[in-house]
């Protein structure tokens, strides 16, 4: 009974999502070291970002239960459906940011000091489908807190920090997450939700995706060149470059039915290749 339940707590948040931003937080580390940062700094970041993820996750679904209950795509999931009640949901979010603020802690100054901006932008982002259609670009920014807040984890201060990273990152995740939402784009408008496919359409949600993943790009190869990375890391790129073309050759407005691969599969493989790229360009 317990394992279960915690299947459905981890299903819930889609706990294997936190591949897409705990890469660039230890591309931060990586970066502020110059090489492999500490044991126990590596650690304690790893811990603050499942910490974070989980915790942000469990809110939107806490905060979208009524939205996602009256759509039919997600009315399966775990809290409308019963699998997991209310307060376990909440008691799970509490649980992780506990775990988030402590690996902070353990961190420097800085960390902490840094840790309620970064954890509340991801909460904020639950709220912001309900008036801007921005909201997309929200999420990027909180995940631009990833690599900033990996770097800071390392070093305790923000100087020389390559904001062009952070950048690439808000824009290559405002870049997904409008893809995404295409899914939705009907419902959202039936429900008076905010997005760019709700509000523009899926044709000029897709053009503005292709937009935001094109200067996601060109930061990325900006951050090679501010940190002076080699060959490696620019194979990386390339391997990116791949990977963001094909993201929008599998999916177009009229058919959604790859968006899974799309967006799980890709973005899971750009995260983890610009992460090795920056490694092997540090340490060979």
């Amino acid at each position: 009974m317990m394992l279960r339940k915690v299947k459905d707590l981890l299903e819930m948040i889609k706990f294997g999502h936190t591949i897409f931003a705990l890469p660039f937080a230890l591309i931060g580390a990586f970066l502020a070291k110059r090489g492999v940062p500490e044991a126990a700094t590596f650690v304690w970041i790893i811990l603050a970002m499942v910490g974070a993820r989980t915790a942000a996750m469990g809110f939107n679904r806490i905060a979208d239960r009524k939205f996602d209950a009256a759509n039919p795509r997600t009315a399966d999931r775990a809290i409308p459906s019963g699998a997991v009640r209310l307060a376990e949901a909440w008691g799970m979010v509490v649980l992780f940011a506990l775990l988030y603020f402590v690996a902070c802690s353990q961190l420097n100054p800085l960390t902490l000091l840094l840790s309620p901006f970064a954890l509340g932008l991801t909460f904020l982002y639950s709220l912001t489908k309900r008036f801007t259609w921005l909201c997309h670009v929200v999420l990027g920014i909180a995940l631009a807190f990833s690599p900033l807040g990996g770097w800071v984890a390392v070093k305790g201060n923000l100087f020389d920090f390559p904001f062009v990273l952070s950048l690439g990152v808000l824009f290559w995740v405002a870049g997904f997450d409008t893809v995404y939402a295409c899914l939705d784009a009907d419902f959202d408008r039936q429900a008076g939700l905010y997005s760019l496919p709700s509000r523009f359409g899926r044709e000029k949600a897709f053009k503005l995706a292709v937009f935001f993943h094109g200067l996601a790009f060109l930061l990325f190869i900006c951050t090679g060149i501010v940190s002076r990375l080699n060959i490696y890391y620019y194979m990386g790129i390339a391997l990116t470059a791949g990977a963001l073309f094909y993201q929008h050759i599998a999916v177009n407005p009229r058919d959604l039915s790859r968006i899974q691969l799309s967006f799980f599969t890709m973005n899971g493989l750009i995260s983890l290749t610009l992460f090795v790229a920056t490694w092997l360009s540090l340490v060979v």
